[in-house]
């Protein structure tokens, strides 16, 4: 084994595995947020593995009129492409999670949890190092695949407020609007976030310096910093408590 070979499995071994989910109700930019971070994580020297949407491949049918038994199905498959993924690399990020594909579940079942499925939902919520909650403040834009009802997807949002609080303490919830989901947003300072919680350094061997985030010429710049103080704004400090 090469010098450089034995570099990398040191750098694995020394950083655990962690999970992060972007999580909330449709077309709020999720998968962006997700790809995004990815590859911040991969800017820092880590290995990361990403798990998409399942939603989209489930073959009984998605949105409001899915039935408890479609719903269940999205569940379970999200766990298991968990299951498979988490293995492979030291940063899986997910796109959903156990928590917000529950609230669909929920709805479907009338508010009725037909098949018993909380305990499981409020462990595996446990195995997230950190959840980053999108805010729904942009419009519904259809794509062909999923709904354009605001009054759904704001009954989402309200299972969510109502989910969330049980299962995820303050300081591993993040929440971004989703309008500052942009290609000027700085993911940098999350990142950092998810190193303290797991209580190691961000970057791995041999990566030396951050790469500085894209700074506008133009009258944007000041937003672009606000952006970045926003996300600190909603972290939460390392004692569990939102920050004001």
């Amino acid at each position: 084994m090469g010098a450089g070979t034995g570099q990398v499995v040191h750098c694995m071994t020394a950083w655990p595995r962690a999970k992060i989910a972007f999580v909330g109700s449709h077309g709020i930019r999720k998968t962006t947020a997700a790809h995004a971070f990815a590859g911040i994580m991969q800017r820092a020297g880590r290995s990361v593995e990403y798990g998409r949407e399942v939603v989209r491949d489930n073959p009984l049918g998605i949105n409001e009129l899915a039935t408890p038994e479609a719903q269940l199905w999205v569940l379970v498959t999200q766990i298991r492409q968990e299951l498979e993924l988490a293995p492979k690399a030291e940063v899986l990020v997910t796109d959903r999670g156990v928590m917000d594909n529950y609230a669909y579940y929920l709805r479907a079942c009338a508010m009725d949890d037909r098949y018993r499925v909380w305990p499981l939902v409020s462990a595996w919520a446990e195995t997230y190092d950190l959840v980053v909650r999108l805010l729904p403040d942009i419009a519904l834009r259809p794509d062909g695949i999923r709904s354009t009802s605001d009054e759904f997807r704001d009954d989402i949002e309200r299972l969510l407020d109502s989910i969330l609080p049980e299962v995820i303490a303050p300081a591993r919830l993040a929440t971004i609007p989703a309008s500052r989901v942009t290609d000027r947003y700085d993911w940098w300072p999350l990142a950092e976030r998810l190193a303290a919680l797991l209580g190691v350094p961000l970057l791995a061997d041999g990566v030396s310096a951050r790469h500085p985030p894209r700074r506008s010429r133009g009258p944007d710049a000041a937003a672009i910093g606000d952006e970045r103080g926003q996300l600190e704004l909603h972290l939460g400090d390392a004692a569990g408590e939102p920050r004001t």
